[in-house]
């Protein structure tokens, strides 16, 4: 029996009772009161008349101020019964009855996820795993939590776990079981399941850093803090030094450089594309990708459209980046020294500081609450915070906020008084990712998406994940090109590598004139992705 049917039978037996009450109460008062003796049933019509407001029939007036009183207060008793039937009971019971119903199971189905409780951690997993075609299953205990899931198309089996909801999600035939509670709740399931006989792959996302051995001990096949993990990708997106957007730049020494630059909205380079801005021949750069909404856009083509307020990724020497910042009006180069400003002294922001002080980079911490690692006391959202805190000055700002309405806000502020300052920020809910970069942000992470990628990286293989593609500087033998010049190769079209720069003798050539040509014993490097390298190796083979 549901909930509101045991009410409903409850508001029942209380409307028969008061009606015996209030009717022999009647006879009393109309036998002592007012001298006119009346029957139970003409009493009992009385009740019924006067609790349902729907008027009198014999009796329609009394003499004795008892009985007055009487009267009235069963009326005033009449009108408070009509009011609360249909909105505390009635409607309850008519929308249980006809709504739709929550599966408590579901049929026979195999090498399926189980996923125990839905939430922000575990939204981008669900779309890595349906993209994948591999089925899933949300265990949900939240019945309006549950309703939405249904809503969205998502399979889910509503039901508590102290109840066995576990038994009915075909467990034995599941792939990998995903725990995303409260570390208690968390450590409760993976005992049942592994009480149940389940031997296969159960991840656990653990709030607690502390919990993840005791949550190991009590059966997880593995145990990660989604809040760690999105404090270690800020981190890398914030420093070159945590994670440098091109790697293997290290071999060619201080010869060659990385340089990063902002294209401004009244930039010269703004809207036109790559072929058209002619960048190689004025300036002797080479652009091997551009960061767009928190995307780096790779391989490079000549058709690609440098956007406003994209920032170009750049490989030259020192000279030629300089001679492309100054003929490229309108570019800013970004900071490669100074301190990074963390905005939320939290779990994340700790992590954020922890990363960057082992990488050897200066912070500065500003947080509305005290704490080991926060320098300033004081509202991120507060302008003159910002600027005491040097916000003009910094390579770039991390907000590790806990919400995302401040977040949002904090972006848009510091892009009013810094907009050359990169804006890392955190998100919560991926569907707020969008706004974030609305508002100005160059890079926005939520925890859905870190988590949901290394979740889904785990569970289907790196290959099926969506991830940001890995620049890397090759060395490559001129073998096959000798004699050639680089533009009539056409490399970058047919491999999507980009020629930075060519090593001959003692002496690193980065600029290639229509009188260069390769030569035997020429050391070329490349850059590209992993795919775009590949393909190199296919087009020009290697020894």
């Amino acid at each position: 029996m549901t909930r509101s049917q045991k009410r409903l039978l409850a508001l029942l037996g209380v409307v028969i009772l008061l009606l015996l009450v209030t009717a022999i109460l009647y006879m009393a008062g109309m036998t002592y009161l007012e001298g006119k003796p009346r029957n139970f049933w003409d009493a009992l019509e009385w009740a019924g008349e006067s609790l349902s407001t729907t008027g009198y029939g014999a009796d329609s007036s009394w003499r004795h101020p008892l009985m007055v009183l009487y009267v009235v207060l069963v009326q005033f008793i009449g009108v408070f019964i009509v009011f609360l039937v249909f909105p505390v009971y009635l409607i309850p019971f008519l929308e249980e009855r006809f709504e739709t119903r929550l599966p408590k199971e579901i049929p026979s189905v195999k090498d399926h996820v189980v996923i125990f409780r839905y939430g922000p951690t575990v939204a981008t997993l669900l779309e890595e795993l349906e993209r994948a075609n591999v089925a899933t299953l949300v265990v949900e205990e939240e019945e309006a939590e549950a309703r939405r899931l249904v809503e969205h198309g998502h399979k889910v089996v509503y039901g508590n776990l102290d109840e066995g909801v576990l038994e009915r999600t075909h467990l034995d035939k599941a792939r990998a079981l995903i725990v995303n509670s409260t570390d208690d709740r968390n450590a409760a399931a993976i005992l049942t399941a592994r009480q149940f006989g389940y031997a296969g792959e159960i991840l656990a996302l653990v709030e607690d850093p502390f919990h993840r051995q005791p949550i190991i001990l009590a059966g997880a096949s593995g145990a990660y803090t989604p809040r760690h993990i999105l404090g270690a990708a800020l981190a890398a997106r914030a420093s070159q030094k945590v994670s440098p957007t091109v790697a293997g730049i290290q071999q060619l020494g201080h010869r060659l450089q990385v340089s990063e630059a902002r294209i401004m909205r009244d930039s010269v380079l703004a809207g036109k594309t790559l072929a058209q801005a002619g960048i190689g021949q004025h300036t002797g750069v080479t652009v091997i990708g551009q960061w767009v909404g928190g995307k780096l856009v790779t391989p490079v083509t000549p058709q690609m459209r440098l956007e406003p307020r994209g920032i170009l990724v750049l490989v030259g020497t020192p000279d030629s980046i300089q001679r492309f910042m100054a003929v490229c009006a309108g570019t800013t180069q970004l900071r490669r020294h100074g301190p990074f400003l963390v905005c939320g002294g939290g779990e994340v922001g700790r992590k954020v500081v922890e990363l960057l002080s082992d990488a050897g980079e200066e912070t500065f911490v500003v947080d509305s609450q005290p704490g080991p690692a926060v320098n300033l006391l004081g509202n991120v959202l507060d302008g003159q915070i910002l600027k005491q805190a040097g916000v003009e000055n910094v390579q770039a700002v991390v907000l590790a906020l806990s919400a995302d309405s401040p977040t949002l806000f904090a972006t848009v502020i510091v892009k009013d008084m810094a907009p050359d300052v990169p804006v890392i920020a955190r998100v919560n809910r991926a569907e707020n990712v969008e706004r974030i970069y609305a508002a100005g942000a160059d890079f926005a992470l939520s925890i859905s998406q870190v988590s949901g990628q290394l979740l889904a990286w785990r569970l289907l293989g790196k290959e099926s994940v969506a991830v940001d593609p890995v620049l890397r500087v090759v060395k490559v033998a001129a073998r096959g090109l000798e004699g050639s010049r680089p533009a009539e190769l056409a490399i970058r079209e047919r491999t999507g590598c980009s020629v930075v720069a060519v090593e001959r003798g003692d002496d690193l050539h980065v600029e290639f004139g229509e009188e260069f040509r390769f030569q035997a014993g020429d050391a070329i490097y490349i850059c590209g992705g992993s795919e775009a390298t590949q393909k190199y190796g296919e087009v020009y083979p290697q020894e």
